[in-house]
C-alpha cells in the first residue's frame, strides 16, 4: 500500500513565517522605493523600459532609481514564489485542512492584486490614490498570512477546530481596535500622499487638506487606539485572560508606544527618509501584532489520544 507524501509541520511553518516577513516586508520596500524618488524608476510596467524588463543607461533616469525599483520588483517576485509554496505545501498537509487551504490560496491572490495595482501606480504616474491603495493591501495580507502561521503551528500537535479562550467582549473590543487600526493607517497614508515623498519629485500630491491637518488626524487616531488598548488592558485583567494572550498584549503596547514615539520625531524633524521607511516597518509590526493577539484569543483542540474512549466537548469554535 502506497502512503501519500505529507508536508512536514516545519516546513509548512517555515513557509507561513516566511509569507508574513514577505507580505510585511514588501510594504517596507515600497516605502524605501517613495522616500528614495525611485517610483518612477522603471516607467512602464511590467517591462523596467519598452523593450527590456531590466534596467537600462536612460539619461532621463538615474541609475539609482533604476535598481531600487527594480530591486522591489525583484523582491516582488521571490514572494511570489514564496506564496505559491504555501499553496502547494497546504495542499498536501495531511490530515486536509479547509482553513488553511483557504489561507494559504489569500497569498498569491493578495500578491497578484498587489502587482496590478502596482502596474497601475506606474502607469498613472504615481496618482497619490493609487499609491496609498498599493501599500494598503499589505494590511489584510499581513493579517492573513499570521493566521496562516497560527494555523501551521498547530499541525501535528491539534486538529482544525478552534476554542475561544477569552469572553466575548474580548473579541469584540478587539474587532474596534481592528477597525481603528485600519482608519489609523489610512490616514498615514493620506499625510504621505500630501508630504515629501510621494514617489516622485514630479508626482502630484493630494491637496484636498494640508500636512498638518492630516497628521493631526493622524495623531488623534493614534490616541484613539492607544485608548482602546488600555481599556483591552483593564478588560484582560479583569477576566483572567490566559497567558499568551497577556503576552501579546503587552507586546503591541509597546510596539504602539514605539511607532507612535517614531511618528512624532519623523514629524518634528521634517520627515527625513530613514525615518519614514522605519515608520512603514513599524505600521506593519503593529499590523502584523494585532492579528497575532487576535490569534491567541482562540486555541486549537487537542487531539484525542489514539484508542481514546473520551469524547471532546464540543467546543464554541472559530474560523478565524
Amino acid at each position: 500500500m502506497t502512503t501519500r507524501w505529507s508536508t512536514p509541520p516545519v516546513l509548512m511553518r517555515v513557509l507561513a513565517v516566511l509569507a508574513v516577513v514577505g507580505q510585511g516586508g514588501i510594504a517596507v520596500t515600497g516605502a524605501v522605493v517613495r522616500v528614495t524618488g525611485s517610483g518612477l524608476g522603471c516607467p512602464t510596467w511590467p517591462e523596467c523600459f519598452p523593450g527590456s524588463l531590466v534596467p537600462t543607461p536612460n539619461p532621463e533616469v538615474a541609475t539609482l532609481h533604476q535598481w531600487v525599483e527594480f530591486s522591489n520588483r525583484l523582491l516582488t517576485i521571490a514572494l511570489v514564489v514564496v506564496v505559491a509554496a504555501c499553496v502547494v505545501a497546504a495542499v498536501f498537509v495531511r490530515p486536509r485542512r479547509r482553513r488553511l487551504r483557504w489561507l494559504a490560496a489569500a497569498m498569491p491572490l493578495g500578491v497578484v492584486a498587489q502587482a496590478v495595482l502596482g502596474g497601475i501606480t506606474v502607469l498613472t504616474g504615481l496618482a497619490w490614490y493609487t499609491v496609498a491603495a498599493h501599500f494598503l493591501v499589505s494590511v489584510p495580507l499581513v493579517w492573513l498570512a499570521v493566521l496562516l502561521a497560527r494555523d501551521a503551528w498547530a499541525l501535528g500537535r491539534a486538529g482544525e477546530s478552534r476554542v475561544t479562550t477569552v469572553p466575548r467582549a474580548v473579541r469584540g473590543l478587539l474587532v474596534v481596535t481592528g477597525v481603528v487600526l485600519v482608519a489609523l493607517l489610512v490616514a498615514g497614508t493620506l499625510v504621505t500622499s500630501a508630504g515629501p515623498h510621494a514617489g516622485d519629485a514630479a508626482t502630484p500630491r493630494l491637496d484636498a487638506l494640508t500636512v498638518p491637518q492630516l497628521a493631526t488626524l493622524h495623531a488623534d487616531l493614534l490616541c484613539v487606539f492607544l485608548g482602546l488598548l488600555v481599556g483591552l488592558g483593564f478588560l484582560l485583567h479583569a477576566v483572567g485572560a490566559p497567558r499568551p494572550v497577556v503576552v501579546r498584549f503587552r507586546v503591541l503596547v509597546l510596539i504602539t508606544l514605539a511607532q507612535g514615539a517614531l511618528g512624532g520625531v519623523q514629524y518634528a524633524l521634517g520627515v527625513p527618509e530613514v525615518l519614514v521607511a522605519l515608520h512603514v516597518l513599524g505600521a506593519m509590526l503593529t499590523t502584523a501584532t494585532t492579528a497575532w493577539l487576535w490569534a491567541a484569543t482562540t486555541a486549537p483542540v487537542p487531539r484525542e489520544p489514539s484508542g481514546g474512549t473520551g469524547a471532546v466537548a464540543s467546543p464554541a469554535l472559530s474560523a478565524s
